[in-house]
């Protein structure tokens, strides 16, 4: 992981009490009330960000008032001044100079948005820098480790009075009129990248939509970063899957992909294909599916409009990680699966049908009344419904059993009423087939009736045959018992005295 360096603190600490050693008189095992001291400190990146010898902040001349002659050194000097750090995590520290600074950035920004010729080259590292100290730090652990996104408030960032501004700044600095991407490549490098996409982990989602927009405008303007944003995102998720299950900036990157995908030249590169199949599908199988699935659902689709190729590795691959036990990500699945039927070439659907109705006939069944409703709206999508009229052949014979018998059994009765609709549409399809289906189903059922009697009645002979053997065991047990029991003959009584007689 790419660190920035922590600004120096001075020889005396006001914010730990206590003056650094010298390198030679360094303790090895730190007393343990200044380790349980930088405990207390480790709960925010606030705190680990400050200047502890704060620079005081003067405020400058407005760049509004400034001459010509000497606009840009004024620009200068306030990028340098909004270098400077403070702790926001003490509401009463130093509120003149973070009054100073907010007024500077406010300043930048308006005259970068609103101002011509004020981006020269001599502006350009000193901007960079500006924006590095301030974004480009290290995210602390979430204070709650059972963090679920969807029920629990995230954890904000205290330095958000800044931290917006100088992202707002950035994001104008990228889209004014005088931005060159010829000089601002020398500094906005990947190592630069590399930082700014650590930041999607953020537990901020103001900071996470602000980085969302910024990350795609550097897509769009550097174009030599490009392959290298798409590697690393790359490698986010391929951590994310099969490491550590948590990253909060997923949907935000996959935001940026969909955009990314929708300008990807024709025919696709196999490491786009390999993307596709390696990374976005395999995503689907996350715990955390439901806070990014929508996103996720726009890039496979438009991935199938790109180039229809690949519709087959997807279908399949949704199939392969079809949940089995969480009717949330099931119900979710079938909308995706909707979604793509949507835009599918027919070609495409023919060699997909088996295995992809067979799944349906599958949720159809489900006890669980809102995976089978999602299912058997497919019915009610008028394109799906034409590549099923097109394929009745193939598709009816693969789900009619399972309508019939759900028909009769399903306890919900929404579900029955949506199946007679189904079966009165496939009716009206191919009445043939379907009287045909329906005189199977019933003699099949009635083979399955005889076959359930006559196993019934075996089990029930062998149930007797047991009884009646446990029967003679018993019977013999009490026999065996019996002639135990039973007297010997009688034995001579011994004779007075104790001798016997001769």
């Amino acid at each position: 992981m790419e660190t920035t360096k922590l600004p120096p603190s001075s020889p005396s600490s006001p914010t730990t009490g206590f003056s650094v050693p010298s390198a030679e008189k360094v303790d090895g095992f730190p007393r343990r009330s200044m380790r349980r001291a930088r405990q207390r400190r480790s709960h925010s990146s606030s705190q680990f960000r400050y200047q502890s010898s704060q620079i005081e902040l003067t405020a400058l001349p407005l760049l509004k008032d400034a001459p010509v002659a000497e606009l840009h050194d004024l620009f200068c000097k306030k990028l340098q001044q909004c270098c400077v750090l403070f702790d926001f995590l003490d509401c009463v520290a130093d509120l003149k100079g973070k009054e100073v600074k907010r007024a500077a950035l406010n300043e930048l920004v308006e005259s970068v948005a609103t101002g011509r010729g004020v981006l020269i080259e001599p502006l350009y590292p000193e901007a960079i820098k500006m924006i590095s100290v301030n974004i480009f730090r290290t995210l602390p652990p979430s204070e709650n480790p059972e963090f679920d996104p969807e029920e629990d408030e995230p954890t904000l960032e205290a330095s958000w009075p800044h931290l917006q501004l100088v992202y707002e700044f950035f994001l104008r600095f990228l889209e004014s009129p005088d931005f060159q991407p010829s000089m601002a490549k020398r500094y906005v490098d990947q190592k630069f990248v590399l930082q700014l996409l650590e930041l999607f982990d953020s537990e901020d989602p103001r900071e996470r939509e602000y980085l969302k927009t910024i990350l795609h405008r550097v897509y769009g303007k550097l174009l030599g970063l490009r392959a290298y944003i798409r590697k690393q995102i790359n490698n986010i998720f391929l951590r994310f899957i099969y490491e550590t299950e948590r990253f909060n900036g997923v949907a935000e990157l996959l935001e940026i992909l969909g955009s990314i995908i929708n300008g990807f030249a024709l025919p696709l590169k196999s490491e786009h294909k390999q993307f596709l199949v390696r990374v976005l599908i395999p995503l689907h199988t996350a715990k955390s599916l439901s806070i990014f699935h929508a996103q996720l659902a726009y890039c496979v689709v438009q991935f199938m409009e790109k180039d229809a190729t690949v519709t087959e590795y997807i279908i399949r691959g949704l199939l392969k990680y079809w949940p089995k036990t969480c009717t949330q990500k099931e119900v979710m699945f079938l909308g995706e699966m909707e979604e793509i039927l949507d835009v599918i070439e027919p070609s495409q659907f023919v060699r997909v049908q088996e295995a992809l109705f067979k799944q349906i006939a599958a949720c159809v069944a489900s006890p669980h009344f809102q995976v089978a409703e999602r299912a058997l709206y497919f019915w009610n999508n008028e394109y799906i419904l034409s590549l099923i009229e097109e394929n009745c052949q193939v598709i009816l014979p693969l789900v009619f059993g399972t309508l019939y018998r759900v028909s009769k059994e399903h306890w919900n009765q929404t579900i029955v009423s949506l199946i007679y609709n189904v079966l009165k549409t496939f009716m009206e399809m191919n009445s043939k087939l379907f009287d045909d289906l329906t005189a199977s189903y019933k003699v099949e059922k009635q083979k399955e009736l005889k076959r359930e009697r006559e196993r019934a009645e075996l089990w029930r002979s062998l149930d007797e045959q047991q009884e009646r053997r446990l029967r003679s065991l018993m019977e013999a047990s009490r026999n065996q018992k019996n002639l135990q029991e039973r007297p010997g003959p009688a034995q001579p009584e011994p004779a007075p005295g104790g001798n016997s007689a001769t």
